[in-house]
């Protein structure tokens, strides 16, 4: 019993720190007479920034400024704090993109026609910054694995090295393996590392305080990285036969030539498999980060809905968040799990091999 109570009290803090994040707002918006612009509150807490807040004391808010690293046309290299934004509206030129402009939340220089001009951007943002941190959270798990086996290699392995020891050896034996075939020690290294990548950074965005919380797999170029990789993967590693088919399948000469009709169709394949994978890892983990902000904001949409509706509804609120938070848990393992299971399967269709080639190991 009190095992499950710690579980529940672990799952309810990261729900009311969402909560008291969405309360200041909301405080400030209702405070003023506004009315609660719920989409944008989830959107500002779901999409990238300059600065990495962690909290507000009363109207104080406690943010981490990050750099802001600029190349402009007119004014070259530059390098500032993105605190430089708090005290003036504009710092050399530069500002923050307009909300109903092209780019909103970004930084932008006006030029002589008073337009917002896009510099070449390398800020380090907030989830630039957390995939940092949680990349060098995965490293040291891998280390302090590794350092473990050599020091006991004859001891079974328990507690967290045990948990880590017992998904790896799942995804080889049970996803790696039967699904890239006979060469899957080639490709092992690369799809284990995107499964950790993946799980770890799913993990640390359910966590609402520093250093977690980022929408690190939320954002759709961290998903486009990963599934150009997996499209490297497969097709520079492809073997002959894998190419022979999509160039030159095995079908009447007519839909080859002269209209090449079904290498269109195999080229076009291609392309559709890293879409797939790049979408449904940022549609799921967005989705996911959404509707748990969607519910806290439940509390401040009913505030002037009187005591009674608003006092249930927050209950409400709770139950969903605490429900969600369990569930989101289960998807950020299942996420990781199919994007490697997608990628091991794709790898494995592109290790075509002749035809005479089984019977010539038989």
């Amino acid at each position: 019993m009190k095992r499950l109570l710690y579980i529940l009290f672990a799952i309810l803090i990261p729900t009311l720190l969402y909560a008291n994040e969405e309360l200041q707002v909301a405080d400030s918006v209702i405070g003023g007479g506004k009315e609660l612009d719920v989409n944008k509150i989830i959107m500002e807490h779901i999409g990238d920034s300059y600065e990495w807040h962690i909290t507000a004391l009363g109207n104080h808010h406690i943010t981490i400024p990050l750099p802001v690293i600029v190349i402009s046309k007119s004014s070259g290299f530059n390098v500032f704090m993105s605190s430089v934004f708090h005290h003036n509206d504009s710092y050399k030129g530069f500002c923050i993109g307009s909300d109903s402009g092209k780019y909103s939340g970004k930084v932008v220089e006006i030029d002589d026609m008073g337009n917002e001009v896009r510099p070449l951007d390398f800020s380090i943002t907030k989830n630039v910054l957390a995939l940092f941190v949680n990349s060098l959270i995965l490293v040291l798990i891998v280390l302090s694995v590794s350092r473990w086996y050599k020091r006991n290699p004859q001891k079974a392995p328990r507690g967290f090295i045990g948990a880590v020891d017992m998904f790896a050896l799942s995804i080889l034996d049970d996803v790696i393996k039967p699904c890239v075939g006979p060469n899957y020690k080639k490709f092992a290294p690369y799809l284990l590392t995107a499964f950790f990548f993946i799980f770890v950074n799913n993990l640390m965005g359910l966590v609402p305080i520093f250093p977690g919380g980022a929408n690190v797999t939320g954002n759709i170029a961290i998903t486009l990285t990963l599934a150009l990789l997996t499209f490297i993967m497969v097709n520079v590693f492809g073997t002959k036969e894998y190419w022979k088919e999509i160039l030159w399948p095995d079908v009447p000469t007519w839909m080859k030539f002269p209209i090449p009709l079904m290498p269109v169709i195999e080229l076009f394949g291609i392309l559709t498999k890293p879409f797939a994978l790049m979408i449904r890892l940022f549609a799921n983990i967005f989705a996911g980060h959404a509707i748990v902000l969607g519910l806290c904001c439940i509390i401040f949409v009913t505030a002037s809905m009187g005591s009674a509706i608003n006092s249930s509804m927050t209950a409400v609120s709770i139950f969903f968040n605490i429900f969600m938070n369990f569930l989101e848990i289960l998807v950020a393992y299942i996420q990781a799990y199919v994007f490697t299971m997608l990628s091991s399967v794709f790898i494995g269709m592109a290790q075509v091999q002749p035809h005479n080639h089984k019977h010539e190991i038989e």
